[in-house]
């Protein structure tokens, strides 16, 4: 399973057709922060600025960064752009964008950032900063909000063609899968404590709600 262009990173010639020796899953999901953009707008719509924090090791971070500042653009709403690659540098990220005032926050999706997902929770926390995430693993650990595919879904995919692999079945002929299964997690007692209110349509297509 990766999060990344298995045809970028030469694993597959195609995602139909692999070719070689290597297939699985892809997480790489175009157009998700888009709409990460527009369902924080829905929280924090009286927002005129909104951040976006991006891995400057991220080989996607042009897409991502594109993606959120075209949403913003058909808006008119400004797009703080700020870099962290490390853990002290999400710690300086969070003091720049208390100083900008931004509404609210997209954290880009990064490998990096899920494993430092306790350290970015707490920081929105402090800072008092509604955010958006890539996965539910936020939302559980006191993010705000997550839009992204769902990983336990994923992995149930790569056991299945462990299994085909497994019985005789070739990587070359197996697809690369892609998602299609997508999830808008909101944490109920995140938006209180922010003094925020979770719009009705928000709170009926919600996947789950922790409260």
């Amino acid at each position: 399973m990766a999060g990344d262009d298995p045809i970028r990173l030469g694993l597959a010639k195609s995602l139909s057709h692999p070719g070689g020796n290597a297939t699985g899953i892809s997480i790489l999901t175009a157009g998700l922060n888009g709409k990460r953009f527009g369902l924080l707008r829905d929280l924090v719509p009286e927002a005129t600025l909104i951040a976006l924090l991006v891995n400057p090791n991220n080989p996607n971070i042009g897409t991502i960064s594109g993606e959120v500042k075209e949403a913003a653009d058909g808006i008119g709403l400004r797009i703080q752009i700020l870099q962290a690659g490390t853990e002290s540098e999400i710690d300086a990220a969070f003091a720049a964008l208390a100083e900008s005032r931004a509404a609210g926050l997209i954290v880009g999706p990064d490998p990096f950032y899920f494993s430092r997902r306790s350290q970015l929770t707490a920081a929105a926390a402090r800072y008092g900063v509604p955010a958006i995430y890539e996965a539910r693993e936020f939302v559980e650990g006191g993010g705000l909000a997550s839009y992204g595919a769902s990983l336990t879904e994923a992995l149930r995919q790569v056991g299945l063609y462990t299994g085909k692999i497994l019985r005789g079945e070739k990587p070359a002929d197996l697809p690369v899968v892609q998602p299609t299964k997508f999830e808008l997690v909101i944490n109920l007692r995140t938006a209180k404590a922010l003094g925020l209110t979770v719009p009705p349509l928000l709170l009926a297509t919600a996947d789950e709600l922790i409260e």
